[in-house]
């Protein structure tokens, strides 16, 4: 494959290769270079069960396919010139355009970005809710075993899976073989719930996570005018967010940075701005040029310090700043 890398993972000792039809088809179309009729003859199957069996291979992980930049300095010089564009810590970028792929397409940089957070056992790591951090809760990630892993929102009744806060807790859980605590509530409680919740022990135990947090993986929302989709509990007919550019785990804002309150903002079940912008790691995650002024109003906010993004965006950030891009 010309440019790019492809290794199949090893398997545990006590494993016999071939024993996985996953591992055995990979191996032989990938390492082997056997054609998949070929596999198919003699593994007995049919063609389009070798063409599923490399698709599994390929999403558990046992094969993993990372296209090279040839010109990866020149990927380093824009994600530091659009940290610094926009004032924070670091930015982890993917190459080119990965709208499509969402998560799975900057998997390598969540990963390193989590890696980056250098948590140890007892050490609380917060998930928001949103389309890319449901995506990237069904990647692989790096295992952080003893680690604490909370929602940072509400959520328990959104009729949407990538709003299910406790859902993608649990997946992000699973994947850095970490312990996941639950938040059972939904994303803006009626008046009486949300008092009852303020004598929650568990709900307490929420909030001391909170507090107590080193590092944060939060996606950044598009403004509110441009989504498809959005919890039931955001107002969006409301004047308020009417110059909304995103939000961070339903803390929204102008692009300057300006915190924006609307009807029943009291009630929302989130993270404190002031915890997020606390957080020692706090790594936002957003792809796509029309997300670009939502990662603006972010920085400025002060909530992230660390970013994941693709190339394809961080030119668009950088256009939007009026900087050269190259």
């Amino acid at each position: 494959m010309e440019g790019a890398s492809l290794t199949t993972q090893p398997r545990p000792a006590s494993a016999v290769p071939g024993s996985n039809p996953a591992f055995e088809a990979a191996r032989a179309y990938y390492e082997h270079n056997e054609t998949q009729a070929e596999i198919a003859a003699r593994m007995g199957v049919s063609r389009a069960t070798v063409s599923r069996l490399l698709t599994d291979a390929r999403e558990s992980g046992i094969v993993r396919i990372q296209v090279i930049n040839p010109d990866q300095g020149g990927l380093e010089d824009l994600a530091a010139r659009t940290a610094a564009a926009l004032g924070v810590q670091r930015v982890y970028l993917a190459a080119g355009n990965q709208s499509r792929e969402l998560g799975r397409g900057v998997n390598p940089q969540a990963r390193q970005a989590l890696l980056d957070m250098h948590l140890v056992p007892g050490d609380v790591l917060l998930v928001s809710s949103g389309r890319t951090l449901y995506e990237v809760g069904r990647t692989q990630l790096p295992p952080l075993p003893g680690v604490v892993v909370a929602p940072t929102v509400g959520g328990q009744a959104e009729p949407e899976p990538w709003y299910q806060t406790n859902e993608i807790t649990r997946a992000v859980a699973q994947q850095l073989q970490a312990h996941p605590a639950f938040l059972f509530a939904e994303a803006k409680p009626s008046p009486v719930m949300f008092e009852a919740l303020q004598h929650d022990p568990g709900f307490g135990h929420i909030q001391q996570l909170w507090a107590g947090a080193r590092g944060a993986l939060v996606g950044i929302g598009a403004p509110t005018s441009t989504r498809s989709s959005i919890s039931p509990a955001i107002p969006t007919e409301s004047e308020a967010l009417r110059h909304a550019v995103g939000d961070v785990c339903l803390n929204f804002f102008e692009i300057d940075g300006t915190p924006l309150d609307f009807p029943g903002h009291e009630r929302m079940i989130r993270t404190p701005l002031s915890v997020l912008r606390d957080m020692e790691h706090c790594v936002g995650i957003a792809i796509g040029e029309h997300k670009t002024p939502s990662i603006l109003g972010a920085a400025r906010a002060g909530i992230i310090n660390r970013l994941v993004t693709d190339e394809h965006t961080a030119e668009a950030i950088l256009r939007a700043l009026g900087e050269p891009s190259a």
